[in-house]
C-alpha cells in the first residue's frame, strides 16, 4: 500500500464504532445514514489515533481508526508518514468522537494534565467540548454541582450509589439541551451526558474517566472502571467543587463567534484559545458557496447537508456524517463547496 499517496491527499476512514457500557447509537441512523439502533456501540471515534480503555478487551486496536479501503491504522500512518501528515508536530494530540446516549452516563470528571502526569504517566488530561448535533425528546446534560454540595456529600453519594442509582445525579444541575448548543467541559469539572444527546465531542487524546458511580443503567461498574486503578481517595481528588451552575452558565456554555461572513459562507469559532490551549473547534456554514482554503493538519466533520471537497485534479462528494483528516501536506490546497447547503466542523489540534 502506497502510504505516501494516502498521506498526500485528504484521508477518509472506515467506520469506527467503539464499545461502551452505556446504551445508545440510534441517532446515528440519521447522522451517518445507516441502520444503527440503540446498543453498546454508541460512539464513533473519528480519525482516531487513541486507544480505548475497555475492561477485559483483547483487541489491541480498539478505538483506532482504519484508513478507507486499507488495513492501515491511523496511528501507523501518522508514524510512518509523519512529515506529510503532521509537519513539525510530534503528534496529532486531539481526539474527536460522535456519541449518542440513550441513557444518562455515569457522573464523572476527567484529570487535568498535572493529575495525568503524576497518576497516568501521560502528558494529556481530558478537557473536552460538546457540540449538540441532535436530541431526543427531553434531552439533557448534568453539569456542575448544585450550590452547597461538599466533598463529604459527594463521597456519601458515591457510597449510596451502590443501591440508589439517583444518589449522585441529585447533586448535579440538570440542563436541557437542543441541537446547536456548545459547551466546554474543563478538566476536573463534574458532569454527565444525559439521556438523548447526539454530540460531537472534541477532546484531549485520552480515555481517562473517573466515574465513581456504581451503576451505568443496568451495568455494574467495577472499581477499576470507576477509579482507573487509583485509590478511591486519589481518584475523588480530581473533582473540582467550584463548578456550580453559575460558573457553568458563565464560563462553559459557549456562543459561536463569527470569524468572517460573505454572501455564501460563514465561519464561526465555537471553542477558541481563550477557552483552552488543548484544541479548537470552528464551523463553516455554507449556504451556497465555498470555504476558504482548509487548514491542516485538522479533522473535519460534515454535520449537515451535501457538498464537494475540491482540490487540484481532486473532487469528492460529501454528505452529512462524512469525516476526513486533512494532512499537513494538503494545507491550503482544498476547499469545500455546496450549492444546497453544508455545515462543516473543523476540529483543530493544539498549537505547538
Amino acid at each position: 500500500m502506497d502510504t505516501v499517496k494516502i498521506a498526500s491527499n485528504p484521508v477518509f476512514f472506515e467506520k469506527n464504532r467503539v464499545f461502551r457500557v452505556y446504551l445508545g447509537g440510534a441517532l446515528f441512523s440519521d447522522f451517518f445514514g445507516d441502520d444503527s439502533t440503540d446498543g453498546f456501540y454508541p460512539e464513533e471515534w473519528i480519525c482516531s489515533s487513541t486507544k480505548a480503555l475497555n475492561e477485559g478487551s483483547t483487541d489491541p486496536y480498539e478505538g483506532l481508526s482504519t484508513t478507507e479501503g486499507t488495513d492501515i491504522h491511523f496511528d501507523e500512518l501518522l508514524s510512518k508518514e509523519k512529515a506529510l501528515m503532521l509537519g513539525d508536530r510530534a503528534g496529532l494530540d486531539v481526539l474527536v468522537k460522535a456519541l449518542d446516549s440513550a441513557i444518562r452516563l455515569p457522573v464523572q470528571a476527567h484529570p487535568d494534565k498535572a493529575f495525568s502526569r503524576v497518576n497516568f504517566n501521560s502528558e494529556f488530561g481530558k478537557a473536552e467540548s460538546w457540540l449538540v448535533l441532535g436530541a431526543r425528546d427531553d434531552a439533557c446534560i448534568y453539569f456542575g454541582f448544585k450550590d452547597g454540595v461538599t466533598p463529604e456529600d459527594f463521597e456519601k453519594a458515591v457510597n449510596d450509589s451502590e443501591t440508589d442509582k439517583a444518589a449522585m445525579e441529585r447533586l448535579l444541575n440538570r440542563i436541557p439541551v437542543k441541537p446547536g448548543d456548545v459547551y466546554f467541559i474543563p478538566a476536573k469539572a463534574v458532569h454527565a451526558i444525559g439521556y438523548g444527546c447526539l454530540i460531537l465531542e472534541v477532546q484531549e487524546p485520552t480515555d481517562f474517566t473517573i466515574q465513581p458511580e456504581r451503576w451505568c443503567g443496568d451495568y455494574k461498574l467495577s472499581d477499576n472502571e470507576m477509579y482507573l486503578g487509583l485509590s478511591k481517595e486519589t481518584a475523588l481528588s480530581v473533582f473540582d467543587y467550584s463548578y456550580n451552575l453559575e460558573r457553568v452558565q458563565n464560563e462553559c456554555k459557549k456562543t459561536p463567534a463569527v470569524i468572517y461572513e460573505n454572501a455564501g459562507c460563514k465561519k464561526e469559532c465555537l471553542i477558541g484559545k481563550n477557552d483552552t490551549p488543548c484544541f479548537g473547534v470552528e464551523r463553516y456554514i455554507i449556504s451556497k458557496g465555498e470555504t476558504e482554503k482548509l487548514a491542516a493538519p485538522c479533522v473535519y466533520v460534515v454535520t449537515e447537508g451535501n457538498g464537494v471537497l475540491v482540490g487540484e485534479d481532486y473532487e469528492k462528494a460529501l454528505k452529512k456524517g462524512d469525516y476526513f483528516f486533512m494532512p499537513y501536506s494538503c494545507k491550503d490546497k482544498f476547499t469545500v463547496k455546496s450549492d444546497s447547503g453544508l455545515t462543516l466542523a473543523a476540529c483543530i489540534p493544539p498549537e505547538v
